[in-house]
């Protein structure tokens, strides 16, 4: 902690230092239109250094027009840039003052904005236009080898989280787009992991849309956002690569490679990895990516053993995963005529996993306590193929095509040892069991879609039709030993087989119709027709020693076919104004269920008719601020599982059956938020809150006999809800390139409120949570650049039963990062955290040191780097946590990445061809001196 310490120390010795450095500056003015003296809101006025273009500080006008830009720097003259969109942009160069005001500035209007032609000199920071916020990277200095994820930490507003989580005021970026097309996959983080920012000209920041919303042209609803990557004009021909690959100790070691190839809209990717590090293998930051990042990161990277790229997931959710990946992508697009974008991926991983879990189990009159050891190995083999098709027949019909297509192939083997005790720490009953299980799985679905623009007004009318077709399969055998003690000792022994043959086909056809009543206001009409059929043979035999074969169980198996239809008319009325927009619908839900089971000679038939409500509104408050409230009601329809009345005693300690008497779940859900940037003073609020209350919701209702064994069946019960309200906000400041300071602040509270029935008694635990975060962000020079964050967790449930103990504890978090730049061509990284997970039980650790350190040296003119690093220097990683239900408190303990060394060798190449000098200021521009 002393080595802590003495960084915070360096920090503030940074701040005093800085804070003396330079002279103040403010300057003031008004931009109107030149033709009518209309005050333009949210132009973008921004200075920069007069020699080498490097941004001092920028500012956007307020509704008035007016602007106030303001700084401290050591330079004495400066070029102000006004920027607005259809405007021509103007340049001025002025003497840097303590007050300067330059009164009206009148912008003309641009007669005509040729397409495709971009003013490559201008370096105008951030724009904005209509519902899209643009930035210019080469106006953010970041070091020669940034990602796109490290100009993303540059960006006003923007929060990159510890996994990759890209967050933009406050709402998360669940899509990164390049040129306008997906890169490999949705996943936001596969783009701005693997591109670099010398490829990028332009990050655009829009709210996420639906294909509908694209294609009539109206906003998205603002709950998410996505990010498009714009590349250079002199990138947009050519191709670049990476390459690299690394060995440690204890045999660790890591290779991957990628190389994009770019003509104009077209793209062609290859991507390969292969690593026994719980790594995607595709991330290429210079310093971190090999090193595991203690907090997880990485694309969908879990440092326990589970990642994920897109929709293919690598490893079971636990433990050390060995992974091999290769894939390959494809994009094109032509404007008014066709976008296409696929991809296909290879991966095989290979995953173990040793697990240790002590559970309390909450009883009406008491509890009793299970002990479980378990040795887990896994493997698979996976397929997947996508593809997004979308072709413009003219210029009001649009036809899309989605086609997914994936195999997959696993087996597994799983031992498990279970002891059950009672408050004395008796042993009541055991369990040692053996499970093998080969699965084989196939999906294939697809989404046709036709969308016709009936008027200019806003009519339209859209079609669709999808399917989903699965199938599951598998057979495992079980081979387990169940001891109960006590008065009356007994042993069963089983030895089964079960083959599971599992179809899954669904189809869906629906239709929307627009009739708009004025400019603004609209009604929308929707029908959808749903059919479900699942057909499940489940085999269960029991070995019998006699013959030496296995017999037919028919007690244990089943053979049924599940159909389900639904019939959804909605109707809404909604209205699209620039101010204020909402949009309140009412649906009609009408769902027959049937099901038949032909060894056990059991049939039922369920119909469900729910009127449900959904609405949104939202209010912009100018340009930067915006207040949203969403209500929304889900009808949940129970699974085939919890229907169907037959045992399942894979685990003999704990036997499930199904209720054929249960009905649907309503949960109404409300979510309200308030968002407010500021982007002259770059500072952020966002306020959320939200509820969830589940009517009928289906919950487990448990009985324990005197020997521990558990039957579970459910039940439908009211009175669950969750609750959560957070506070998120962050300020940027920024002192010409010297350095950069961000601080984020994240308060948040969730309750929860869960009921269910034990023994015949209704047990209700009520949890509430707070977790207050703090983070800082300090680059000096891109010298050196240091994260630290720390989160505080309060943890405190209830039980409504005397006899049940509360339980309350705490968690803390305190990660810091410090990445140094010098001296120049070396890299030196150092990843901490240190966590406490507070009430855990004997035998489990409750806090640990986890450490990563990296040196990395750049060499050939930074095209390679030679890297040695140290994972888990001190060798605390540990992966422990303590979870709390309704009837159970639990902790858990399982295997994770120990300490290991690695040297490793990185290499970049690229070669670009096409036209326009990046670095060459255009003529173009007005130049006034004052």
């Amino acid at each position: 902690m002393r080595r802590i310490y003495t960084y915070l120390a360096f920090v503030s010795l940074f701040f005093s230092f800085t804070s003396t450095y330079g002279q103040d500056f403010l300057i003031k003015g008004k931009i109107v239109d030149a033709t009518n003296g209309t005050p333009l809101e949210a132009a973008t006025i921004y200075a920069e250094t007069v020699k080498d273009s490097v941004l001092i500080s920028y500012t956007i006008t307020n509704s008035d027009g007016n602007f106030t830009l303001e700084g401290r720097t050591s330079y004495k003259k400066a070029r102000l840039g006004i920027s607005y969109n259809g405007y021509k942009s103007r340049s001025l160069e002025v003497d840097l003052k303590p007050s300067l005001d330059l009164q009206n500035i009148a912008l003309e209007e641009r007669a005509q904005e040729l397409e495709g032609v971009d003013l490559v000199g201008e370096r105008v920071p951030i724009t904005i236009r209509k519902d899209t916020l643009e930035f210019n990277t080469d106006s953010f200095k970041t070091r020669p080898d940034a990602t796109v994820e490290d100009v993303l930490k540059k960006l006003p507003g923007v929060e990159v989280a510890s996994d990759g989580t890209i967050t933009v005021n406050g709402k998360e970026v669940n899509k990164v787009l390049v040129n306008g097309q997906v890169f490999f996959s949705t996943d936001p983080k596969v783009a701005t992991k693997s591109l670099t920012k010398d490829v990028i000209s332009k990050i655009q920041i829009t709210n996420s849309k639906t294909k509908e919303q694209e294609f009539i042209g109206e906003e998205g609803d603002g709950e998410n956002k996505t990010i498009n990557l714009l590349l250079k004009e002199d990138k947009k021909k050519g191709y670049m690569g990476r390459l690299s690959g690394g060995y440690g100790t204890d045999d660790r070691y890591q290779a991957n490679g990628l190389v994009n190839y770019f003509n104009d809209t077209q793209r062609i990717s290859v991507l390969g990895s292969s690593n026994n590090i719980n790594n995607p293998g595709f991330s290429f930051d210079e310093i971190y990516e090999m090193v595991g990042n203690a907090r997880g990161g990485g694309v969908g990277f879990n440092r326990n053993g589970s990642f994920s790229i897109g929709n293919m997931s690598f490893g079971f959710g636990e433990g050390i995963t060995t992974s091999s990946t290769v894939g390959t992508s494809y994009a094109d697009q032509k404007k008014d005529k066709y976008r296409m974008d696929g991809n296909y991926f290879y991966a095989f991983s290979d995953s173990y996993n040793d697990e240790k879990t002590a559970r309390e189990n909450i009883l009406p009159d008491g509890s009793y306590f299970t002990d479980i050891e378990s040795n887990f190995v896994g493997t698979t083999i996976s397929n997947q193929a996508t593809a997004n098709l979308e072709f413009d027949v003219d210029k009001t019909t649009r036809v899309s095509i989605q086609p997914n297509f994936s195999v997959n192939n696993t087996n597994s083997t799983n031992s498990e040892n279970t002891i059950s005790t009672d408050e004395e720490g008796n042993v009541i009953n055991d369990n040692m069991s053996l499970q093998t299980s080969d699965g084989f799985q196939r999906n294939f679905s697809n989404r046709l879609e036709v969308m016709k623009k009936l008027d200019t007004l806003g009519k339209y009318v859209r079609v669709y039709f999808e399917n989903n077709n699965r199938v599951n399969d598998s057979e495992s055998f079980l081979n387990s030993e169940r001891n109960i003690y006590g008065d009356d000792p007994s042993q069963q022994i089983l030895d089964q087989r079960t083959t599971i043959d599992n179809a899954n086909d669904s189809y869906e056809l629906g239709a929307s119709f627009r009739q708009p009543l004025n400019k603004d206001l609209y009604l929308d009409f929707r029908y959808s027709y749903n059919n479900n059929e699942q057909k499940n043979e489940r085999s269960v035999s029991d070995f019998d020693e006699g013959t030496g074969e296995y017999v037919y169980n028919s007690t244990l198996s089943s053979d049924f076919d599940f159909n389900a239809k639904k019939h959804v008319p909605e109707i809404g009325i909604g209205s699209n104004g620039k101010k204020f927009r909402f949009n309140v619908r009412a649906r009609m839900e009408q769902i027959a269920l049937d099901n038949e089971d032909f060894i056990q000679i059991t049939s039922f038939s369920k119909n469900y008719s729910n009127l449900l409500f959904g609405s949104y509104f939202n209010y912009n408050i100018g340009t930067s601020k915006r207040a949203s409230i969403n209500y929304n009601t889900r009808l949940n329809v129970p699974s085939v599982n919890q229907l169907q009345p037959v045992p399942n005693v894979s685990n003999p300690l704990n036997i499930i059956v199904g209720n054929p008497n249960l009905g649907p779940e309503v949960t109404h859900s409300l979510y309200l938020n308030y968002n407010d940037y500021n982007w002259k003073d770059r500072t952020g609020l966002f306020v959320y809150s939200g509820m969830n209350f589940e009517k009928d919701k289906v919950v487990s209702i448990t009985t324990t006999d005197e020997d521990f064994i558990r039957t579970t069946t459910y039940e439908n019960v009211g009175g669950n809800y969750s609750m959560w309200a957070g506070v998120s906000y962050s300020k940027q400041i920024k002192k010409d390139s010297l350095y950069t300071f961000k601080f984020t602040l994240s308060p948040n509270v969730n309750i929860n409120r869960q009921v269910g029935f034990t023994n015949g008694s209704r047990l209700e635990a009520m949890n509430v949570s707070l977790n207050p975060r703090v983070g800082l962000m300090f680059n000096y020079r891109e010298m050196i650049e240091i994260e630290p964050e720390y989160t505080y967790g309060i943890n405190s449930t209830r039980y409504n039963l005397d006899n049940v103990d509360d339980i309350d504890f705490t968690t803390h978090n305190l990660t810091f990062r410090l990445t140094t730049y010098w001296p120049q061509n070396l890299v030196w990284g150092n990843d901490i955290t240190y966590s406490y997970n507070g009430n855990l039980g004997a035998g489990f650790d409750k806090d640990a040191i986890f450490w990563n350190m990296s040196l990395g040296l750049q060499m050939f003119k930074k095209k390679a780097t030679l890297k040695v690093l140290a994972y888990d220097l001190l060798n605390q990683n540990i992966n422990t946590r303590r979870t709390t239900g309704q009837d159970f408190v639990q902790d858990f303990q399982g295997t994770v990445l120990k300490r290991y060394f690695m040297g490793s060798l990185t290499i970049k190449f690229d070669s670009f061809g096409g036209s326009g000098a990046p670095n060459q200021r255009p003529s173009g521009p007005r130049m006034i001196r004052l």
